[in-house]
């Protein structure tokens, strides 16, 4: 996932789990912005893409940081950018206008 290996995804798994609490937190925090459709697991991909332009094996503690520095906009970027590459992203576009 990271340059060089570093990140093997096992440990991704045991490092989300751990981070739960805090990416949960964020969740709440985005919800009352008006972010109602987020979750755990995108705000956890937001946070991958970002740890994808660093070459060190992250700490806890920076992972915790990462989580905790997500914005709006880095959540709305990332939506965005998956909306387009995402090969089905127009039945995607029309399940939103149905729930709306």
């Amino acid at each position: 996932m990271i340059k060089g290996g570093y990140m093997l995804e096992q440990n991704m798994a045991v490092w989300k789990e751990r981070a739960l609490p805090v990416i949960t937190s964020k969740l709440e925090e985005l919800h009352m912005l008006g972010y109602e459709r987020a979750t755990v697991d995108e705000i956890w991909k937001v946070v991958l893409k970002k740890r994808k332009k660093k070459t060190e094996e992250p700490l806890m503690h920076d992972l915790i940081n990462d989580i905790l520095r997500v914005t709006p906009t880095d959540y709305m970027n990332w939506l965005t950018t998956e909306a387009i590459t995402n090969d089905d992203w127009m039945s995607t576009f029309e399940d939103f206008k149905k729930e709306n």
